[in-house]
């Protein structure tokens, strides 16, 4: 079949990289591994990637997201997404409006969502507007639960974002103080 070919030789069939290319270098034994592919593109060639607020970050105003956002940090302020995790150690103060929301830590506020999780590690203080709702056994929930064929029909939009410009406070002088006659 192949004259050439000698089993003694395992390296003779493998093509030959030069040193320092990708291949070479994720080939070698001991070696990091290959970054995982990116994710997918979407239609306007935006990222699929989740936003994630860290769990060392606390943030005090709302966050609008397009996408997928996890947070595992601290917000004081209202969250919108399309999709949002809740993680663990998380601790939102605000309303949550999000069309799928899981939720592994603490929440202080409503949620408006289509389908809500509330998983064993969770603990939400508010009411859920929801066209499903699940709770994990272990799960805290102190407030209504109100089905709803459209949940998000009472959400306010976010509003827009102040200016980072404000103008200096008017000088005020203050009266002069009156002086008692003796």
């Amino acid at each position: 079949m192949l004259p050439n070919f000698k089993r003694s030789e395992p390296d003779a069939a493998k093509p030959t990289t030069p040193a320092g290319s990708p291949s070479s270098i994720t080939s070698m034994p001991g070696s990091m591994p290959q970054r995982p592919a990116a994710p997918p593109l979407r239609a306007n060639n935006e990222r699929s990637a989740p936003s994630v607020i860290g769990p060392d970050l606390i943030i005090t105003g709302n966050l609008f997201s397009k996408g997928e956002m996890q947070v595992d940090g601290e917000v004081q302020g209202d969250i919108r997404a399309t999709n949002l995790i809740v993680g663990e150690r998380a601790r939102i103060t605000g309303t949550i409006t999000a069309e799928e929301a899981v939720i592994r830590g603490q929440v202080m506020g409503s949620i408006r969502s289509r389908r809500v999780m509330l998983q064993s590690s969770s603990r939400v203080e508010g009411d859920i507007y929801h066209q499903s709702l699940a709770i994990e056994q272990g799960a805290y929930f102190e407030g209504k639960s109100r089905r709803s064929d459209d949940p998000m029909a009472g959400a306010v939009a976010p509003a827009a974002p102040a200016s980072a410009y404000q103008a200096p406070a008017a000088e005020h002088t203050p009266p002069p103080l009156e002086q008692s006659g003796s």
